[in-house]
């Protein structure tokens, strides 16, 4: 997204990236946006305070998750619903949480995909905005179908940020219509 957004190809002004990990730090300096670490191991009720008072600071008007990996607060929701979107590593709605390339790779698996949704109070059960699938074989070992899988995630998310910000995307009820270009 932040390439993407560089080269401007996504009508977005990314303002901040929060994450519950340090590992982003040295990407946000690389393309100049504030970072924001939020401790979500100690507090839980704390941190998602900070990420809330964070979001309403900046004025954000679409939240994209991308490995947050946190369960985001109903209130949250609520104030972000339909302006929020998460990306699934998998192709929903099979095999949710934790470890689902290996959860693929044990059940043998012939495809494996990814999801961009936007989120609402039910985990990993919004309205579907991006799908898409790669072919798999007995061949592949969990790290090859890791990394082809996060390169659908990339698309899959980058397909679905622009469809919103194009006003592409009109929700139905617990579907996401989603207009070609």
């Amino acid at each position: 997204l932040l390439i993407k957004n560089e080269m401007r190809e996504l009508n977005s002004q990314i303002k901040v990236i929060i994450s519950n990990h340090d590992k982003l730090s040295k990407v946000a300096a690389q393309f100049d946006v504030e970072y924001r670490a939020i401790n979500m191991n100690e507090d839980k009720l704390l941190g998602n305070n900070n990420l809330k008072s964070i979001l309403d600071s900046k004025s954000i008007d679409l939240v994209v998750l991308a490995r947050y990996m946190q369960i985001i607060p109903k209130d949250i929701v609520d104030l972000y619903r339909g302006k929020m979107i998460n990306i699934h590593h998998g192709f929903l709605p099979a095999f949710k949480g934790a470890n689902p390339y290996r959860q693929a790779w044990e059940r043998g698996v012939k495809i494996i995909g990814a999801t961009a949704h936007y989120v609402t109070e039910e985990l990993d059960e919004g309205p579907i905005i991006a799908q898409d699938v790669s072919p798999v074989t007995h061949h592949h070992s969990i790290e090859d179908m890791i990394e082809s899988g996060r390169n659908l995630e990339r698309n899959v998310l980058i397909d679905a940020v622009k469809a919103h910000l194009e006003y592409r995307v009109i929700i139905h009820g617990k579907r996401a219509i989603v207009f070609n270009k």
